[in-house]
This record gives C-alpha cells, sequence and structure tokens, in this order.
C-alpha cells in the first residue's frame, strides 16, 4: 500500500535554570508549555538486563496473551535459550529513538535558530510509544561549520496528542484528545507560561484527528483562529425502558434506561474503526467558542485544513480536502485511489463577543470546488506571498484503480480578489513520469509535505520522494517545473527532509546498516551555486549500545540491479527495465549466511535503504537479507508500476525468484538456506513462493497474509483492491459487491491457496485479530490447510493488533518468533 520543542543550554540563549522543573533558556521556547506534570526523560530508560528480566511480563501485558511460559512449553533448552539470547538482543534494537516531527524558530536577533523534535520510542511495559521533545541552538559559523547545542535531556509529552506552533513562533498549541469521556483540552501557551486552555466537551466533537491523512490544523494569520479538523459528535440514538421506546434521542445515560445502536455509519476502513466522520471546526481563542464551519455536504470526509490568505473585510476562505463517501465508504489507509478535491468555504470571522451570536445565524456559505478538472488533490500549500495553491495528487492512482502510483504536482493562481469559481485553471508543475532514462529523475512520490516547505524565494519548495529504492531530497520550483535533486546524487543511503532552517535544509539519513543522523544542507548562494553541502550533525537522538554498533559495522549493504527475466513479454518499456534489491551481508569472506528474502506490502509500496530496526536485528543474527522492491513498487516510473496489476502471483513471484537466482549465480547466497518473510501482499508472495517454487525454501514466516482472495474479496475494507490486482485496470469497471462464480473462481486461482498442495516449508503465521485490511480468516484457513497436510505450522495471534502489527509488545514479540524461527530451519 504511503517532523520538534523545549529549550536548552544555548550558549548564545543564556543558560539553564531550574531544570529539575522546566527546560528554561530564552524564555520564548521554554517548555512549561508541554504539561504542568512534564518531567525529565533519558534515551536509556533502563539497562537492557532490567527489561530481560522483566521478558514475561513484556509479552504477557496484552491481557489475552498468555504468560511466557505457555509460549515456551515443548521447546527444548537450546530453542529456550535462543528466545533468552535473541530478546536481549531485539531489546538494545528496540529502544532506538526516532524523529516524528521538528520544527525551526528564529531568534529575535536573527542569528539563531531553535529546533524542536518530536521523538517517539517504544515503551514495551506500557505497550506503547513514549514521546518526548528534545530542542537544540543552531548557530551557522561557515559553510564548512554548523554548531548545534542540545538540550542535556528530553522532556516527556505525556498525554498529549498534537501540537502547532502558531506562524509567528510566539504561540504554542497543546492538544491533549479526551479519554474515557473526558472533554477535549485545547492549550495555549507563550513563551513562558500557560496563556489560556479551553476544554471542549465531547457534546461539541470528539477527538481531534491525529491520523497523518484527514489531520489538519490550521492558525490564522493573526493567530486569533484555529481551523482543525475533529470527529463529529456523537449522534444521538434511541432510548428505550419498560414502557418501551421513550419519547425524543437521548445521548446520555439514565436511570432505568438502556439507549440503542441507532443507524449504523460506514467508516473508512482499516485504523478508522470506532472514528466518526471528520468534520471542519473553528475555535475563537479569545472567547474559546467552537463553531462547526457551515456549507458542507455531510457525504464529504474534510482533512488538510489550512487558511486562505486574509482579505479586506470580515470573511476568510478555509481550503481544505474533501474524499466523497459516494457510493460508500473504503478502506483509506494506504489507499490513495479514493477520489478527492480542494474545496474553499467562506467563513465569518468576528471577535467581539457581541458578534459571536451572528456567526450561528448566518446563511450557510457557498461550497466551491477549486480542481473539478482533476480526480484527485490534497496537501494544500499557499506560498509564503498568498499568490498561488500548490498541491499533490494522485490522479494516476484514481484512474487506474492502483491504490497508490505516481504522484504529480500541481499549481492554482490564487486570485486577488478571492472571486473563486470551480473553472479554476489548474497548472501542471510536475507531470506523472512514466517511464524516465537512465538516472533521470522517475516521478514524483510523496508521502507528505512539511507545514512550511519554502525558501526565501518563495517559489522554490523542498520535498522528500522516493527515488528507486532510496528517498531523496528535492528542490522544486513550482514556477518553472524545474526539480533538483539536493540530497547526494552518489548517496545509496535515503534521506528525509525534516524541516528548513531559512534556505537550508535539516534532514535526517540513514542505510539499512547505519542507525538515523541529522544532516544540515546549505549552498553558497554569492556564487550562484547549486552544490549542495551536507554538514554532519552530532546528535544524541539515535544513540544505541556499543553492542548494536558494532554489530551495524560489522555488515555491508548494496542496492542491485536484477535484469527482467522476461522482456518479450513485456508490453511497455518501463516494465522491461531492470528492477532493484537491496542485499544486506556480513563483511566477512566465509560462506555466506543464511538469506532471509524481505517482501514489501502493497503491492505498490517500495522498501527504501534507510534503517529498520528490526531487519537491523534479523541482520545482526546472523542473516543476510534480498530486500526485493519487484515491479510494480513506487519509485520507478508509472509504466513499470502499471505492469504488475492483472499479474499479481506470477509476475511478481517470478521476480522474485529472479532476485534470488541473480545472489545465487554471484555466489552471495547459500540456495540451500533461503527464507522468506512478507506482511500483507507480501506475505501473499512468501505464501505464493513456498507453493511455486517449494524446494528453495526451507521456512517462512507471513504478517497478516493475503492468502484467498475469493474469500477475502466479501469482509475486506477494500474490495476493489482484489479486482484490480486480480483483473488489472479493468478491475475497476467490473468491480462489485457481489462477485459472480467466475470472479470467485479467478480469485482463488490468483491465490496462494491454489498451491498448498506443493508446500513444504515450515510456516510461521502471524496475525492481528482487528485487521479489516485482511481479515484473519485468511490467514487461519491457510494456517490451517498447511497442518491439515503435515507441514509445520506456528500461529501467533495478536488480539488488539491490526493489519500492520505495530504495537510495541506485538512488534516485538512478531520478530522475536521470527529470528528463532528461522534459526530453528537454518542450522
Amino acid at each position: 500500500m504511503t517532523t520538534t520543542l523545549a529549550s536548552a543550554s544555548f550558549n548564545s540563549f543564556n543558560t539553564i535554570s531550574n531544570w529539575s522543573v522546566t527546560l528554561a533558556a530564552s524564555p520564548r521556547f521554554s517548555p512549561p508549555f508541554f504539561s504542568p506534570q512534564t518531567r525529565p526523560s533519558l534515551f536509556l530508560f533502563t539497562p537492557i538486563s532490567h527489561y530481560i528480566k522483566k521478558l514475561s511480563a513484556v509479552l504477557a501485558m496484552d491481557s489475552k496473551a498468555g504468560p511466557v511460559k505457555e509460549l515456551l512449553v515443548g521447546l527444548d533448552e537450546a530453542t529456550e535459550e535462543e528466545y533468552a539470547s535473541q530478546s536481549k538482543l531485539l531489546q538494545e534494537f528496540t529502544i532506538i529513538s526516532s524523529i516524528d516531527k521538528a520544527w525551526t524558530f528564529k531568534s529575535d536577533s536573527g542569528l539563531v535558530s531553535q529546533v524542536m523534535f518530536s521523538i517517539s520510542q517504544p515503551n514495551l511495559l506500557a505497550n506503547k510509544k513514549r514521546k518526548f521533545m528534545l530542542s537544540t541552538s543552531i548557530s551557522k559559523e561557515s559553510n564548512n561549520h554548523v554548531n548545534f547545542q542540545w538540550a542535556p535531556f528530553p522532556v516527556e509529552m505525556t498525554g498529549v496528542s498534537m501540537i502547532v506552533p502558531s506562524p509567528s513562533g510566539s504561540k504554542l498549541l497543546v492538544i491533549r484528545n479526551p479519554e474515557n469521556g473526558s472533554p477535549l483540552q485545547f492549550e495555549i501557551w507563550s513563551s513562558s507560561q500557560l496563556e489560556k486552555e479551553f476544554q471542549i466537551p465531547q457534546s461539541v466533537h470528539g477527538s481531534v484527528y491525529a491520523d497523518g491523512w484527514f489531520e489538519g490544523i490550521s492558525w490564522n494569520s493573526d493567530e486569533s483562529f484555529i481551523a482543525y479538523v475533529a470527529e463529529e459528535p456523537s449522534p444521538s440514538k434511541p432510548s428505550f425502558d419498560y414502557q418501551g421506546c421513550k419519547k425524543g434521542a437521548t445521548m446520555d445515560e439514565e436511570c432505568g434506561s438502556w439507549k440503542g445502536q441507532g443507524d449504523w455509519e460506514e467508516e473508512w476502513g482499516e485504523f478508522y474503526a470506532g472514528k466518526r466522520q471528520p468534520a471542519l471546526f473553528v475555535i475563537n481563542l479569545n472567547s474559546g467558542k467552537v463553531h462547526a464551519v457551515k456549507g458542507i455536504a455531510k457525504s464529504l470526509s474534510i482533512g488538510q485544513v489550512v487558511w486562505a490568505p486574509p482579505v479586506e473585510g470580515t470573511d476568510q476562505y478555509l481550503v481544505f480536502v474533501g474524499w466523497s463517501a459516494d457510493p460508500r465508504k473504503l478502506g483509506i489507509k494506504y489507499c490513495s485511489n479514493r477520489h478527492s478535491a480542494l474545496y474553499a468555504v467562506k467563513v465569518p470571522l468576528y471577535k467581539s463577543e457581541a458578534a459571536e451570536s451572528d456567526f450561528k445565524l448566518m446563511e450557510e456559505s457557498t461550497l466551491v470546488n477549486l480542481t473539478q478538472s482533476i480526480s484527485s488533490a490534497f496537501f494544500p500549500r499557499f506560498s509564503p506571498d498568498g499568490k498561488f495553491l500548490v498541491f499533490l495528487s494522485a490522479k494516476a492512482s484514481v484512474d487506474s484503480g492502483a491504490h497508490s502510483a505516481t504522484d504529480s504536482l500541481h499549481r492554482i493562481d490564487w486570485p486577488t480578489d478571492c472571486k473563486l469559481c470551480s473553472s479554476t485553471k489548474i497548472i501542471d508543475v510536475i507531470p506523472i513520469v512514466n517511464c524516465a532514462k537512465d538516472g533521470h529523475f522517475p516521478g514524483l512520490y510523496c508521502s507528505s509535505f512539511l507545514s512550511k516547505p519554502w525558501f526565501s524565494d518563495g517559489c522554490t519548495m523542498i520535498l522528500s520522494s522516493y527515488w528507486h529504492s532510496c528517498q531523496v531530497i528535492l528542490s522544486v520550483n513550482v514556477l518553472s517545473g524545474e526539480v533538483l535533486r539536493i540530497s547526494p546524487a552518489d548517496s545509496d543511503f535515503s534521506w528525509n527532509v525534516l524541516t528548513l532552517d531559512g534556505d537550508n535544509v535539516i534532514a535526517e539519513c540513514s542505510s539499512p546498516i547505519d542507525v538515523p543522523q541529522i544532516k544540515y544542507g546549505c549552498f553558497d548562494r554569492a556564487i550562484n551555486s547549486t552544490e549542495w553541502h551536507w554538514l554532519n550533525v552530532s546528535s544524541p537522538i539515535f544513540r544505541c549500545s556499543e553492542k548494536v554498533m558494532s554489530l551495524l559495522s560489522s555488515h555491508q549493504f548494496s542496492n542491485l540491479q536484477i535484469p527482467v527475466k522476461d522482456v518479450a513479454d513485456c508490453l511497455t518499456k518501463g516494465a522491461a527495465k531492470p528492477f532493484e534489491a537491496i542485499f544486506v551481508s556480513s563483511k566477512k569472506n566465509d560462506a555466506p549466511d543464511p538469506l532471509i528474502v524481505i517482501l514489501h506490502g502493497g503491492p505498490h509500496s517500495v522498501s527504501l535503504s534507510s534503517f529498520s530496526k528490526s531487519l537491523a536485528f534479523l541482520s545482526s543474527i546472523g542473516y543476510s537479507l534480498l530486500i526485493v522492491n519487484y515491479r510494480g513498487s513506487l519509485g520507478f516510473g508509472e509504466e513499470a508500476l502499471q505492469s504488475l496489476p492483472g499479474k499479481v502471483g506470477s509476475q511478481d513471484v517470478n521476480d522474485v525468484l529472479t532476485a534470488i537466482d541473480h545472489v545465487i549465480e554471484k555466489g552471495l547466497a547459500n540456495p540451500s538456506k533461503i527464507t522468506a518473510l512478507g506482511i500483507s501482499h507480501g506475505g501473499f508472495l512468501t505464501t505464493h513462493l513456498i507453493g511455486q517454487a517449494p524446494d528453495k525454501f526451507v521456512a517462512a514466516a507471513a504478517r497478516n497474509p493475503v492468502c484467498n482472495l475469493s474469500s477475502m474479496v466479501g469482509i475486506t475494507d477494500i474490495p476493489d483492491w482484489c479486482y484490480v490486482q486480480a483483473y488489472g485496470s479493468n478491475g475497476k469497471s467490473i468491480f462489485t459487491e457481489a462477485p459472480s462464480a467466475e470472479h470467485l473462481n479467478h480469485f482463488y486461482n490468483k491465490s496462494p491457496i491454489s498451491h498448498i498442495s506443493k508446500v513444504k516449508a515450515p510456516t510461521l503465521v502471524l496475525l492481528g485479530a482487528q485487521d479489516l485490511r485482511v481479515p484473519v480468516s485468511n490467514g487461519l484457513q491457510y494456517s490451517r490447510a498447511l497442518k491439515e497436510r503435515g507441514v509445520e505450522t506456528k500461529v501467533i495471534m495478536f488480539p488488539n493488533d491490526i493489519h500492520g502489527i505495530e504495537r510495541p509488545q506485538s512488534d516485538f514479540e512478531s520478530f522475536l518468533n521470527i529470528g528463532v524461527w528461522f534459526k530453528k530451519y537454518c542450522k
């Protein structure tokens, strides 16, 4: 199926005082606005040995999971020792932190910047992510040197759902979503204290969306209003008592009565179970009053709201993304192929208490669809001068039916008189790239935009995009359409932009064998140079143990070009181009280690040459990794991607087998010690491979695998995916909620279960019981059929996990069992 607060002991901003209570320096950035209960937290919170002693508690935290001794029943002493040994090492990888977001602030003098990093770290015992903030001051001394002065400790953000700085950087919004029926909390912090606090009851709206997709929070230009996306309030439901149905619906329980269920409302599938419709609200920061924005059709789900440039008078426009639920809501997580458009709605802004009541009485504003001529539009960003609006489009995905595809970038020139119409001209900035020349820009593949992506010229934006098996940083001139790769062209690492410091870039880069490192990018405009210099930044964020560093340093990786085997069968030039695989191996020169073939899901996703804690763990316990980006992956042009739909289970399977043969022929892998590991469509490939090439694999592990399309199509949140992958682009037009017998037979023949009689490899199946994408019955049917045929099979069920199996304890137990399972059969 597709980033920080605090202040520190900055030499140029005075020193820290009263550290145990707050992180105080320049008062503009002191962090009491995090939480009155904030406490310092260290990166290596507890010795590893402590966690190993607690391993039984870690693996038994889920109320439905048994204690560790149940897991170990029937295992021999050697296997138990393997569990103990691997769990110690996996813990050391697990606690490595990651950066979620970053924000930059300029000092009053303009000479020094401060950056706030939002960081997360798995908390195994609590089974959730621990979130905290760390800040630094930046002084650039020359093009060859930059100084980062870090705060001595991070600050944990307990109970905080989102933080959003104001445009000027003088205020900070902190949102705490409700728990157990409590009101939602909005906090407005200044440089030194909490200025305002608003409690918003759930009768007004539910939780603010913080999902990265519908999510949208925007301050207006004078910082007196905030627009945001939140769940609609719960609808009233029928009430019953001993006399029958009571007159009038109610939202609350009453003594002697009970609430009924009312009408069922469709949701957006996987990840959004239990979430109500996303709707648009505006809060007045002077009065604390919240209003639902009127004039928006009930059929639209709202997201990614931004204020339009201010105009004279009292009214102002909000621009947002709307997703239509017509004819129904299908799964949207990882699915860019859902119709979307940019809309504008006029919002009356009254700041006096007397005029507040008029807000409610005004007639509903006319909603303007700004992008009627294009099937997809999202991530709207206004230029700093407000003269144009830039947005991303997944029209290639929507039009073809592929769940994800090559993006395009577009521009709308914003009218100075704010007279908007639905026939607004849309200008192509970056078109869809079908098949690029070797070494050239392969097309745009963006999973997010910075909130402030602009350089000082007002027309250059900086973004991250996939480029084959790497993520790179691009500069895009949205007026000329010029695209430049500004991260090093000779680097096989993956690069991600975190935030901008004026016309300089703060980024992170990593590889499969290198933990992330912060980089500071700059170039000399005085000599009109386009050559970027990337400076290393020493950071405490990604610290890990000496053992982990030693293991990583003993490995190497490369991006392999894999020639397509049957070029004559390719219908397009892009489909005939080589695909790639990332190969990770030990530097030792003796016999090759056992090989794990890693297969991404999607299928229209990509495995990047970036650091993955779980994959680094697997390589560190004695495996080479072959991470295959088969044709159909993102980052290789639209023709290569569109070559896969209709050919799943054959073209992708053959690509993986070709990649395996490639490393065997080069002497990089032992053909008698090959295993396969995949999730979702990667699990589809894993189970296909052990059925179609049963003598090639000694063991397999599949996480929430697609095993039987014919049974999945009727219960998944994305039945259209089954049609497009099985029938190609024609699947979009023949998709139906009532598949014919012919369709079901075709789905079965495309599925791994059609090859189950040939499977020999011992198979580990890991399932999330709450998965709506590939419901658990798919994996259970497959594993039961394997057992029926005498194939050694093990199933681990995670009762509270969804498709990704990403909860900290579940992720930990998954990869611990994968490591032990493969060790058992690769001796």
